[in-house]
């Protein structure tokens, strides 16, 4: 049974992802199918429900994101494997859990064996091109493999005055650029000028939202006013008060103090509160987290700008029906949930990502689709709109078949990796598995409690059912699901990389990132 469960779902388990003959760049056409156009805009660090839409924020306005969603649909259970920049991305790029890929956190540099979708479709006659962070596995701007034209940045970039790579030449811009802008406006001005002969494939992938965050300047000041929403769980547990909370208590900072009560959490996260990532000392002290808070929706609201000018540009031109637009975050991102900002953890906020999809062609609007995806299904569903069958060493799946909204099988769970970093030694190695229903989160390397939530009934994972009794056989399942995941897909060893950096670090010379 177990083995049905984590190493044949619909064939997305593979072993390695090494051999030349699994990364050859020839590919099957799939039958009575044509390529479509394809864009795929990523964001960095923008949370799942920080759109207006979802009403998780009452005053947060992002019209387009709303249309995007509207138009299309919305995939409220869309995952990263593992939540951060590089091992995100790199999933996004090839299909494969971070422990295969293998760049397992932002200093790990690419293998050298690794095959980004892009590149199939370049072999099967797309044009393709790149605008924006690529910050996968080293912090080069150089044009990478997959794509005809290519701007991109150093690292982490800068919101202002910014420095592009295009096409292997530097170009600085001016102190009023703001790089959110230049990037929408390089990538319609691509759109505009492509060979109308052939198909296109196009990836923006913006540096907002990512800290220490910098809105336009249009934006500047748009939120200051509102009122911050903290979450229950803001408060870390207080194991002196055992009450439960009343119904009237819902975003007030103090409930969390009594709906944890006497509550089993991990020490690590008790911990990381008055750390670089905790709300009692976030970056060192150097922000207040209400302005935190707002200055991230104001920056999100560039972003807004941004997927309206691309649906704009594809309605005007008659492009949109038979075009594929596909808007993602690389991660998500904690406000005060469990006392934590920053990723990396497998709570639902830094775990799930905005996933919205329109193509007209394919998939009417309407309601969410509920069903699990993971970010590893981008490069599979990418292909088969292009009209290609995704290589057997991919571990995703595509995900077109769900835009029926029929009932298909599929996955029932999905599974989440992050290995301990030197850099930010505050987040432990962990792995973890969730279904529709329960989460299970299993910690390596420290000795503290793992955790086991029933998300039906606790949604903002505040009471951990680890110790509780009618739940023991279900956990003891699950940790086998998770080793027998790793057995299968080749991840029962961690993919150290040598990489040089100091033993000791004053964060405070860091990059946020």
């Amino acid at each position: 049974m177990k083995k049905s469960l984590c190493c044949t779902w619909l064939g997305l388990a593979a072993l390695t992802a090494c051999s030349s003959e699994e990364n050859s760049l020839q590919l099957n056409s799939l039958e009575n199918s044509s390529p479509k156009n394809i864009i795929f805009i990523l964001t960095d660090d923008h949370r799942f429900d920080f759109m207006g839409f979802t009403g998780k924020v009452p005053w947060l306005e992002t019209p387009n994101l709303d249309r995007l969603a509207n138009e299309g649909a919305y995939f409220p259970n869309a995952y990263v494997t593992t939540s951060l920049c590089s091992p995100s991305r790199a999933s996004i790029l090839t299909g494969l859990y971070s422990h295969t890929h293998t760049v397992v956190d932002n200093a790990a540099p690419d293998p050298g064996n690794l095959t980004f979708f892009p590149q199939y479709l370049q072999q099967a006659g797309y044009e393709t091109s790149y605008f924006g962070k690529w910050h996968m596995g080293n912090h080069s701007d150089e044009p990478q493999p997959g794509f005809d034209h290519w701007e991109s940045f150093r690292g982490q970039g800068v919101y202002y005055a910014p420095t592009l790579n295009i096409n292997g030449e530097r170009t600085s811009y001016g102190e009023d650029v703001y790089i959110t802008d230049l990037l929408t406006e390089h990538a319609i001005d691509w759109l505009q000028q492509r060979n109308d002969d052939q198909p296109f494939f196009m990836y923006l992938s913006h540096k907002a939202v990512h800290s220490e965050f910098a809105p336009a300047q249009r934006h500047l000041g748009r939120y200051e006013t509102e009122e911050v929403v903290y979450p229950p769980s803001y408060e870390t547990p207080l194991y002196d008060e055992t009450a439960l909370p009343s119904s009237s208590d819902d975003g007030d900072p103090a409930r969390g103090r009594e709906y944890y009560g006497d509550n089993r959490l991990p020490d690590w996260v008790k911990n990381q509160r008055e750390s670089w990532h905790g709300v009692d000392y976030m970056y060192h002290g150097r922000i207040d987290f209400e302005d935190f808070f707002h200055r991230y929706t104001e920056t999100l609201m560039g972003i807004d700008d941004s997927v309206g000018a691309v649906l704009d540009f594809l309605d005007e031109n008659g492009m949109a029906e038979d075009t594929l637009v596909i808007y993602m975050g690389d991660n998500g991102f904690s406000f005060g949930e469990h006392g934590l900002i920053d990723k990396r953890h497998f709570y639902e906020e830094s775990a799930k990502v905005p996933l919205l999809v329109r193509w007209p062609e394919r998939l009417e609007g309407g309601s969410p689709i509920e069903s699990l995806v993971q970010n590893i299904d981008i490069a599979p569903t990418i292909l088969e709109a292009a009209g290609l069958q995704a290589p057997d060493h991919m571990q995703g799946i595509s995900f077109t078949p769900l835009f029926a909204r029929e009932e298909i099988p599929w996955r029932d769970r999905i599974f989440y990796e992050y290995f301990w970093e030197l850099d930010f030694p505050q987040t432990p190695t962990m792995f973890g598995v969730r279904t529709d229903r329960y989460k299970y989160i299993r910690y390596h390397g420290i000795w503290d409690t793992n955790e086991f939530y029933d998300l039906q009934d606790d949604p903002n994972e505040m009471q951990n059912l680890i110790d509780a009794p009618e739940h023991q056989e279900r956990i003891e399942s699950f940790a086998s699901d998770i080793y027998q995941w790793l057995e299968d897909t080749g991840g029962m060893n961690i993919p150290l990389k040598n990489v040089v950096r100091p033993k000791f670090g004053d964060h405070r010379n860091q990059s946020v990132f």
